[in-house]
């Protein structure tokens, strides 16, 4: 089968992606990835077939726009990002169809592959990496830290708190594939988070029932696998000189500080983080690929790296402390770390609510973290008994799982 699958977002948005793609290609299929180029070298080494779409200039100028990690704004700056690729992602999906495309495969945010379904009866597979794109007012996704208590409220009030959010991701995200269905002579589309982008064929959550439980307000056609759990680890090993350091540190286990692959903002994050360690008297590990957000002389026993497998890293931590994106918190309950997320916006709240629900860890709003605050939930978390008993609790969960292999089978099903 000829499948054309379309990643949207950063590293932890694409790696998913790219684990099915290959995996739907060792299965005998003809795959195709339309992606950013700056994903392309991932794409290739993988051994898959890559096809662009926008440049690298496009994705770095998306990154450094101010208004990403607002909690008020930052839906809009995807909305609009999103929307000028629309007609040309469009297009391109017109040349896969011409080219034989008997399958495509994206998320909610690839507007153009649901307008193509919609206009060239393709069929489409929508793979939700998360549970908050799946809306519903019995198990509601937290939408702010402030709102964490939201799941206690009573149901007419959940009722209006989702309405209001289809409004505001409405007017953040339709804008442009309206203005582009508009030139297709088609009608405007409404509720466009809470219907509209799920696939009416198959949707897959990509996350285990025990992380979120199936809904009866959710779309008919979803399944959940689990957690695919890539991180490049079979083509981007550790430097050397990490893995050196992470088996010297043996009973003083670092922390490990990441702020999500594609945050160029956190520069106040990682001053907290080296606070942190110094009150702690713990040596740190800081992941950034944007270096110019760290002072120029870090402490002694303070290292930062430019990228490593999570995988490869978190059996020698003591914690991990992140945005909480989906990706990274999957790896970290997968290696039974302790977790201390600070969340800003899209599905990071309602993952930290999460973590917090299941026991394995604990979040701090951007403005309370400080080096103090982050150093006292620490502490809690490496020492906590509990906070050790469900985190291994929850990493046996993990045994005997095969979700990709799943996964490709409903995919293989749905044609």
């Amino acid at each position: 089968m000829k499948i054309t699958v379309i990643p949207v977002g950063s590293a932890g948005d694409v790696h998913p992606y790219i684990s099915v793609a290959r995996a739907l290609q060792q299965r005998g299929h003809d795959v195709r990835v339309i992606t950013n180029p700056y994903f392309e070298a991932l794409t290739r080494t993988v051994g898959l077939e890559y096809v662009p779409i926008g440049t690298t200039r496009e994705f770095h100028n998306l990154l450094n726009q101010p208004d990403l990690w607002n909690h008020i704004h930052g839906l809009r700056v995807i909305g609009q990002a999103v929307a000028y690729q629309t007609e040309e992602l469009y297009k391109l999906i017109e040349r896969e169809e011409r080219n034989g495309c008997e399958l495509l495969i994206a998320p909610g945010l690839a507007f153009a592959a649901r307008i193509a379904h919609e206009v060239m009866h393709l069929p489409l597979v929508t793979m939700h990496l998360q549970p908050s794109c799946l809306m519903s007012i019995h198990d509601f996704a937290v939408p702010h830290v402030w709102l964490s208590s939201i799941n206690h409220w009573p149901i007419p009030i959940k009722r209006l708190v989702r309405r209001f959010g289809d409004y505001v991701a409405d007017r953040a995200l339709s804008p442009g594939p309206n203005a582009f269905r508009s030139k297709l002579g088609l009608l405007p589309i409404r509720h466009i988070v809470s219907d509209w982008w799920h696939s009416p064929q198959r949707v897959i959550g990509l996350f285990p029932q025990w992380y979120a439980a199936v809904q009866p307000d959710w779309p008919k056609q979803t399944v959940q696998t689990g957690f695919p759990l890539y991180d490049e680890g079979d083509v981007t090993p550790i430097e050397p000189d990490l893995a050196k350091y992470l088996k010297r540190t043996d009973q003083d286990r670092p922390i490990v500080f990441m702020a999500g692959s594609g945050n160029r903002q956190a520069s106040h994050f990682f001053l907290a983080a080296i606070d942190a360690c110094a009150g702690l008297g713990r040596q740190g590990i800081l992941l950034t690929r944007f270096p110019e957000q760290l002072p120029t002389d870090l402490p002694k026993g303070i290292r930062h790296f430019h990228y490593a497998p999570l995988s490869s890293v978190l059996p020698y931590a003591a914690a991990l402390v992140h945005h909480g994106g989906i990706g990274t918190t999957a790896q970290a309950l997968f290696a039974g770390c302790p977790q201390l997320v600070m969340p800003m916006t899209f599905d990071q709240p309602d993952n930290a609510a999460r973590i917090q629900r299941l026991g394995v860890g604990r979040s701090l709003t951007p403005s309370s973290f400080t080096g103090t605050r982050v150093a006292r939930e620490l502490e809690y978390l490496i020492e906590s008994n509990s906070v050790a008993r469900h985190s291994q609790a929850i990493q046996r969960l993990f045994d005997d799982t095969n979700p990709i292999a799943r996964t490709c089978e409903l995919i293989e099903a749905t044609v």
